[in-house]
């Protein structure tokens, strides 16, 4: 399988965005050439395209497998196992969310509870659990803001999106009037 220069170009960046993300960036590269790939591919041709080994394409599929990214395929009268991208891309994105709420915030609120519910023993402490209660709450609220998020439909979330913006025109607008009427 050989990968046009577009293609290429695209399928390099993404490793590089999903080294971000949470995954390495041969990971990345790989579900990129998934994504843009009409048909599903086999191991083999997403070796051939990316030029890396078998071993580390089995490893990558485990882990794209692992986040729930990929779903394996079979064709009749071929033992080959097929690889394609399981959903949208708005379900990739909850996907990669989700599964970084499980590996960084969820442990990080974790250690915050369990520190806040311990007795400061000096002023130093008091001040750095005060410090840390306002850390847990904005991780809380950005958790429970996400998660309401990912239950909006793909249609929703792209009309929030295009709101964005403009709710920010509003909300000044509203602090402007309120503060006139206090005047």
């Amino acid at each position: 399988m050989k990968m046009t220069p577009m293609i290429e170009t695209f399928v390099m960046h993404f490793g590089e965005m999903g080294s971000r993300w949470g995954f390495n960036r041969t990971v990345g590269q790989m579900y990129a050439l998934l994504v843009i790939t009409k048909d599903p591919i086999s191991a083999n041709q997403i070796a051939e395209a990316l030029s890396i080994s078998r071993g580390n394409v089995s490893m990558g599929l485990k882990e794209l497998q692992s986040w729930q990214l990929i779903q394996l395929h079979h064709k009749p009268a071929d033992r080959k196992d097929y690889f394609q991208t399981n959903g949208s891309i708005w379900d990739m994105a909850n996907r990669v969310f989700e599964e970084r709420r499980k590996r960084e915030m969820d442990p990080t609120l974790s250690l915050l509870r369990d520190i806040l519910l311990d007795t400061p023993a000096n002023p130093e402490e008091q001040h750095a659990q005060e410090k840390l209660q306002e850390v847990h709450d904005l991780l809380e609220g950005i958790t429970k803001w996400s998660s309401e998020l990912q239950r909006l439909s793909p249609e929703k979330l792209d009309t929030l999106m295009k709101l964005g913006s403009g709710v920010g025109k509003v909300l000044d607008m509203k602090d402007k009037l309120l503060k006139r009427s206090n005047e």
